[in-house]
């Protein structure tokens, strides 16, 4: 099995240390200068709309100081760019192109490390006083200046408008429900100051999907009451079907879907498509702001086409050459598969590593409405019963030829928070143990080979729902169910549209759901334990006591006095805990509690981990990585390897797919 690279080991060691140096200031500085005055080529997917006036010249488009990414194509900056064929099985993949771009106001480098990306520095003060400073020259896609003004619109007209922010100002700007001072000292000058640190807002605003705290405020002002017309703004409302200005200003701003052609971002791509569609297309940002060494402006390629098929057929569609980068809907079952068409396609298979802390995982729902259900999904017994059950041994032969880690879903051997007894905590092939358990919990056959009853009178059929987009999971899951069927149990397999699936979890309509693991299986004690406490809605174990927590007590549901919550409860005190100290010793002790705690409750059912994500990369596409590492947060998948500096070969752009 293949072990952490040394890039890993290096990431899981160094990831946020540089947000949290709270006991001085931090000072993160300048992107290498380059001399833009001198007139560059314009890339020739722009050349025209500068001839004809409709772009300023891209000495005009960049900032005085953009970002500098150490690559060089060696191409003539006049050659095309091409399109870069991609493969989505739904419209609302739109999303993944913010998340792939990865242009945010801070970032991770490839050693996880925060740096200045959009902002050119920034300081922290104390833990508590972040200061960025912006690129002066520096423009949204459409032209229009970037400025502090965004950051005023979004903290005055959006975080603390009750018509916009239902729930109060973001949880990410509170501070033990203190709000920060924010201030904004001149054009390019943004300041947050809190009375305590505030060790997870540099890592809020890098993550995979971030917390925004700018918008475009020239174009979103013409959806806000406070600045727009209001008989143009009524008019708006009752066109776009919207029920106010708030639900309006709230669907044209949607960044994170990616579903709005006319939004202004600073993405290296915007969407042209308006979707849904068969094919989407994203054009080049003629305003982003990185440029290569050669101060040439990135991204390189001018188009990303997003096709749209069946999950299922993509690995087909792949292996006939139809995409150019794809990891999105491979599993590693299809390995083989994918070798066997890399010289007929013109592609390379790579295996990259995970950061998950699980490739599959169960994740049982402790806030079901079922009352029957919820009295028995919360007993940690009948959770491990369920854990012990599963011959993970076979599962890792028969699906991923016995190259996976059979296990629970806890942190990586790359963490220096990793116990080895963790992983193996309720998770060895015991059967006969599990039918004891259950036995004792009352839960009996009507017939020794039958299924077991709950206390009304039902048989046991566990419904285990997914997202429909991976028949690596449903493979998991058949086998799971022979598994589950030796002692009593049933498993029947629902299928729906992610964003059907994850309401129905939030709604209590799912009693079990299957999806990976923790999403940064390589923490050091500096990381938020967030993941292992209730902290959001989003969480599928207990998606009521996570918005309990997010929105400070005004929604979901409080962990009550019972026996079978007081883990629950920790957790959450412990990670309150967490955020109060600065110490890294005691930091480390209350993850150590924490996953202990995890790991013997049995919240999550991990099955294997160190699965291998599957990457296909066209032999013409360059600057992609031999071997990396594919995670969510942190890390954006491709995201933290810039996909904006990705090239094709200079004699094969037009073959490659130029512009039209």
């Amino acid at each position: 099995m293949h072990r952490p690279t040394a890039r890993r080991r290096f990431g899981s060691r160094s990831i946020f240390a540089a947000v949290l140096a709270l006991s001085s200031s931090v000072t993160a500085g300048l992107a290498t200068a380059v001399n833009v005055e001198t007139p560059a080529a314009e890339p020739a997917f722009l050349a025209a709309k500068v001839t004809d006036g409709g772009l300023p010249p891209v000495t005009e488009r960049l900032p005085q100081t953009p970002l500098v990414l150490p690559v060089d194509n060696g191409c003539p900056a006049d050659r095309p760019g091409g399109t870069l064929r991609m493969l989505g099985a739904s419209a609302k993949d739109t999303r993944i192109l913010p998340v792939f771009g990865y242009a945010r106001l801070v970032g991770y480098d490839e050693s996880y490390e925060i740096v200045p990306d959009i902002a050119e520095s920034y300081t922290v003060e104390e833990g508590r006083i972040f200061t960025f400073h912006l690129r002066p020259g520096m423009k949204w896609s459409d032209g229009a200046p970037f400025t502090s003004e965004d950051f005023r619109y979004f903290w005055e007209d959006m975080a603390k408008n009750p018509d916009v922010a239902k729930f109060g100002v973001p949880a990410e700007l509170l501070v033990e429900g203190a709000e920060p001072e924010v201030t904004f000292p001149g054009p390019y000058e943004v300041r947050y100051a809190w009375k305590q640190p505030n060790p997870n807002f540099l890592a809020s605003l890098a993550a995979a999907l971030p917390f925004e705290i700018f918008r475009p405020a020239h174009y979103l002002k013409k959806y806000h009451e406070k600045y727009a017309d209001p008989e143009k703004l009524k008019a708006k409302i009752e066109a776009a079907g919207q029920r106010n200005w708030a639900a309006l200003h709230f669907k044209k701003d949607r960044s994170h879907r990616n579903d709005n052609p006319d939004l202004p971002t600073l993405q290296p791509w915007t969407l042209a498509t308006e979707p849904p569609a068969e094919r989407l297309t994203f054009e080049r940002n003629p305003y982003f702001h990185r440029v290569d060494l050669k101060g040439r402006q990135l991204p390189y390629i001018d188009r990303v086409t997003l096709t749209i098929s069946n999950s299922s057929l993509i690995p087909a569609k792949v292996a006939n050459g139809e995409a150019d980068l794809q990891a999105a809907y491979l599993s590693f079952p299809n390995y083989p598969f994918l070798k066997r068409g890399e010289k007929r396609s013109g592609y390379e298979v790579r295996r990259w590593e995970s950061g998950r802390g699980a490739h599959v995982a169960l994740y049982p729902n402790l806030n079901v409405t079922d009352p029957v259900w919820r009295e028995i999904i919360r007993d940690a017994d009948f959770r491990r019963a369920l854990s012990l059950a599963i011959n993970r041994a076979d599962i890792n032969k028969a699906i991923f030829y016995g190259l996976a880690e059979p296990g629970a879903n806890t942190v990586l051997p790359g963490s220096p928070l990793f116990a080895p007894d963790l992983r193996t905590r309720w998770t060895a092939y015991d059967p006969d143990k599990a039918n004891s358990i259950l036995d004792s919990l009352g839960l009996k056959r009507a017939t020794r080979r039958g299924l077991r009853h709950l206390p009304d009178g039902r048989e046991i059929r566990i419904v285990v729902e997914t997202a429909g987009e991976s028949s690596e999971q449903s493979d998991v899951l058949q086998l799971v169910r022979d598994d589950w069927r030796e002692i009593g149990v049933d498993l029947l397999i629902r299928e729906s549209q992610r964003e059907i699936f994850r309401n129905r979890i939030k709604a209590g309509s799912t009693l079990m759901s299957v999806w990976t693991g923790l999403d940064n299986g390589l923490p050091i004690p500096a990381t938020d334990p967030a993941e292992l406490a209730p902290s959001t809605a989003e969480q599928m174990q207990w998606p009521g006591f996570g918005m309990w927590v997010e929105t400070g007590g005004t929604g979901g549901e409080a962990p009550g006095d019972g026996p079978n919550l007081a883990g629950i409860r920790e957790l959450i005190e412990l990670r309150q805990a967490w955020m109060r100290t600065t110490d890294t010793a005691e930091r480390a002790a209350i993850w150590n509690k924490m996953l202990r705690i995890t790991a013997d409750e049995v919240y999550t059912i991990g099955i294997v981990s160190d699965v291998d994500q599957i990457v296909v990369v066209s032999d013409k596409l360059r600057n992609v990585p031999e071997r990396g590492v594919y995670n969510y947060n942190p890390g954006a998948y491709f995201g933290i390897y810039h996909p904006d500096g990705f090239w094709f070969d200079c004699p094969s752009n037009v073959a490659a797919g130029s512009p039209s």
